[in-house]
């Protein structure tokens, strides 16, 4: 899949994620203050509402990252206020090396406003 279709927003997205704790500043920079962040990966799905607790969530997410991790985005579509991103996540460290999923991006002001991630 071409990048050229993909906002830089959900580009700078996936590239802080791979980029784990150093990338920390970048990726809080994508998020509005009042941001809404729902994520399966902390052991059930939460939603992490504002800044401060995505960040919190984030950081205790890279405590342990995942060894070689490259996040390729599969799909990619618009939506009316936001986009739609299928992806798969390539790491040793994952079962059979790899793991998908699907982030909905609602965006606001430039920034992402929500930001809901489910895997497969």
């Amino acid at each position: 899949m071409t990048t050229r279709s993909i906002p830089t927003l959900v580009l700078d997205f996936f590239a802080a994620m791979q980029g784990g704790a150093a990338s920390e500043s970048a990726m809080m920079a994508l998020f509005r203050a009042d941001a809404a962040y729902i994520e399966p990966f902390s052991g059930s799905v939460r939603r992490h509402q504002g800044k401060a607790a995505i960040r919190e969530v984030m950081l205790a997410g890279w405590q342990y990252p995942l060894p070689d991790m490259r996040i390729v985005v599969d799909a990619y579509h618009a939506t009316s206020d936001g986009a739609v991103a299928d992806w798969t996540c390539h790491s040793p460290g994952l079962p059979a090396g790899k793991g998908s999923g699907c982030s909905r991006f609602t965006f606001s002001g430039g920034l992402i406003a929500s930001l809901e991630t489910t895997v497969r």
